[in-house]
C-alpha cells in the first residue's frame, strides 16, 4: 500500500508541475508528457511489485530510463512548440499582471522580425528620441534601441553603480511615460547589462476593465488550515500505524495525533508568512498563505503563497526566499531534535523505507544520521533503527518538505537565493549540477526518485528582479553559500567512514 500512495503522489505532483511549467501555445498532449515523465517511477513500481523491495532495481535497467525519460519529455515540447509562421504576428500577447520575465533565448529569435519596425514599435520617433534622453551618458551610454514582440531593449554600456544607474533611469522613463512601461535591469547572456520597457501588464488590465479577483481572502486561507489541520491530524495517527476503522470507531483518539498535526502546520504556517513578511516589507503584492489538504500521504501537500507583482531587486529576491525557508528551519530543527530525543531505539531491518517510521533507518540523511547520534547518544549503534515519536515525524516531514523547497531549482525557494547570490546564467549552470547530482543520489538511495523526477521536471530559470544586475552584500552571499551546503547535507547519504568512525 505504501508503494501504491507514493505512486499516486509522485503522479499528482508530476500532473500539477507539467500542467503549470508547459506553455499554453504548445500542443504537445498533457497525458503524453506525463506517461513520458512517469516511465521510471512506473518502472519502479512494477519491479517491486515482481520483484519486491528488498531486491533493488538494477543499475543498467534504471539508467536508460532516467536518460530517455527527459529526452522525450524534451522533444515532446520541442515537437509541440508552434511554428514559425504561427507564432509570426508581432503584436505582444494579451498582458496578464504578473511578474514581467524576459526570455533572452526568445528575444534573440525574434530578431527577424526587427525589419517589420513599423509594426513593432509602441512608441512614436518624437518619444523614441526623447527615450534616448534617458540615458544619462556618464551613467549609462545608450547604443541601440532594439524593439521585439515583448519589450523594448536599450543596449550599452553602463558606466555607474548599478543600483545608481537603474534608480536614475527609471526615474527619467517614469516621467516620460508614467506607467506606462515597467523598467527592468538584466543582464544578457554574455553578461552585458541593458534595460528593457515592458508594457505595464497592470494598467493593461485596467484599460480593459477586466475585474480582477481579490489578492487576499481570510475566509478561505482559514478554512483551508483548519482543514488541513484534521487531515493531518488524521494522519498522524494513521503513520503512527493505527488503523483508520479503529480511528472512525473511537474519535477520541484524534488528541493522539494532533501533536503531529499541530506542528506539522505550526512549521509550515510560518515559513509561508515568512514569504508573507518579506513581501509586505518590500511591498511585493501577494495572496495570503494557502495551505493545500489532502486525505492521505501525511495529510497536505504544504501550502504556498503566489507574487503578483514584480520584486524590485535582488536583495528582495533573496530575503524573500531566506525570509520563507530559515524561519521554517529554525522552527524544524530543534522541533526534529525533541522528538529524535524521545524516539525509541528498535533492531535494524533488512530493508526500510522513507515512511517506515515504527523501523526508521536516518541513514540516508548525513544531517538526520548526525542529529540522531547526538540525540541519543550511544543508544543509537550501528545495528539500531529508529521508533518515531509523533514530534519527531512532523519535524522529519517538515525537514524533507523543507529540504525539497531549498533546492537550488527554477521558482523554489533556493533557486531564487542562488538567482540572487550568483546571477542568472550562474544560478541556470547550478541547477542543472543539481539534477544531476539528484539522479546520481536516486541510484544510491532509490527512495529519491521521485525528488529526481520533480528535479527534472522543475524549470530551471525563474522571474528575475526588475533590478537584477545589482549584487548583494556578503552577508546575504555567505547566508546563500550556506544554504547550499545545507542542502547537501539533508540530501547526501551518511558516508559509511563516517558511520564507522562515530560506531553508528
Amino acid at each position: 500500500m505504501e508503494v501504491w500512495l507514493l505512486f499516486f503522489v509522485m503522479g499528482v505532483l508530476t500532473y500539477a508541475l507539467i500542467r503549470r511549467t508547459v506553455p499554453p501555445e504548445n500542443k504537445a498532449p498533457l497525458s503524453l508528457l506525463w506517461l513520458v515523465m512517469m516511465l521510471p517511477a512506473s518502472a519502479w513500481l512494477v519491479w517491486i511489485l515482481i520483484f519486491g523491495a528488498t531486491q533493488p532495481m538494477p543499475l543498467l535497467l534504471m539508467l536508460p530510463l532516467l536518460i530517455l525519460s527527459p529526452f522525450m519529455y524534451w522533444s515532446l515540447l520541442d515537437w509541440g512548440k508552434p511554428k514559425p509562421d504561427e507564432s509570426a504576428d508581432p503584436s505582444p500577447p494579451p498582458a496578464t499582471p504578473q511578474t514581467p520575465s524576459l526570455d533572452l533565448e526568445k528575444l534573440d529569435q525574434a530578431a527577424a522580425l526587427k525589419k517589420e519596425g513599423s509594426k513593432l514599435r509602441p512608441i512614436s520617433t518624437k518619444e523614441e528620441k526623447a527615450l534616448r534622453d534617458c540615458f544619462p551618458w556618464g551613467v549609462y551610454y545608450l547604443q541601440n534601441i532594439d524593439y521585439y514582440p515583448q519589450a523594448i531593449l536599450c543596449r550599452g554600456k553602463l558606466r555607474a553603480v548599478p543600483q545608481e544607474a537603474y534608480q536614475t533611469i527609471r526615474d527619467n522613463i517614469e516621467q516620460l511615460f508614467g506607467d506606462r512601461f515597467i523598467v527592468v535591469f538584466q543582464e544578457s547572456l554574455r553578461g552585458q547589462p541593458f534595460f528593457a520597457l515592458v508594457p505595464n501588464p497592470w494598467k493593461a488590465a485596467q484599460q480593459s476593465q477586466t475585474k480582477e479577483e481579490p489578492l487576499t481572502r481570510p475566509d478561505l486561507a482559514i478554512a483551508l488550515v483548519l482543514i488541513t489541520l484534521f487531515t493531518t491530524t488524521v494522519m498522524g495517527l494513521e503513520l503512527q500505524g493505527v488503523a483508520p476503522e479503529v480511528i472512525q470507531q473511537n474519535p477520541s483518539m484524534l488528541w493522539q495525533g494532533l501533536p503531529y498535526g499541530l506542528l506539522l502546520v505550526a512549521i509550515l504556517g510560518c515559513h509561508e508568512l515568512g514569504h508573507y513578511g518579506a513581501a509586505a516589507y518590500y511591498k511585493i503584492k501577494t495572496t495570503l498563505p494557502y495551505f493545500v489538504p489532502i486525505p492521505f500521504f501525511i495529510g497536505t501537500l504544504g501550502a504556498y503563497t503566489q507574487r503578483k507583482s514584480p520584486i524590485p531587486h535582488r536583495q528582495a529576491l533573496f530575503d524573500f526566499a531566506v525570509a520563507g525557508s530559515w524561519v521554517g528551519m529554525l522552527l524544524t530543527l530543534p522541533c526534529l531534535w525533541v522528538g529524535l530525543g524521545l524516539s525509541q531505539v528498535v533492531p535494524l531491518p533488512e530493508e526500510s523505507t522513507l515512511l517506515a517510521f515504527n523501523e526508521f533507518n536516518p541513514r540516508f540523511s548525513l544531517l538526520l544520521g548526525l542529529m540522531s547520534r547526538l540525540a541519543l547518544g550511544n543508544q543509537f549503534t550501528p545495528d539500531m533503527a529508529l521508533d518515531l515519536h509523533p514530534v519527531a515525524i512532523a519535524g522529519y516531514m517538515a525537514l524533507m518538505l523543507g529540504g525539497l523547497q531549498l533546492l537550488p531549482i527554477g521558482q523554489l525557494d533556493g533557486g531564487l537565493m542562488t538567482h540572487a547570490v550568483f546571477g542568472q546564467r550562474t544560478a541556470s549552470i547550478i541547477a542543472q549540477v543539481t539534477r544531476i547530482c539528484m539522479i546520481a543520489i536516486a541510484f544510491v538511495q532509490p527512495n529519491f526518485l521521485f525528488l529526481a523526477i520533480f528535479a527534472l521536471l522543475m524549470p530551471i530559470a525563474n522571474q528575475p528582479a526588475l533590478n537584477d544586475v545589482t549584487d548583494l552584500d556578503n552577508r546575504r552571499d555567505l547566508l546563500g553559500m550556506f544554504t547550499l551546503v545545507f542542502v547537501a547535507l539533508i540530501f547526501l547519504p551518511l558516508p559509511a567512514g563516517l558511520s564507522n568512525w562515530l560506531n553508528f
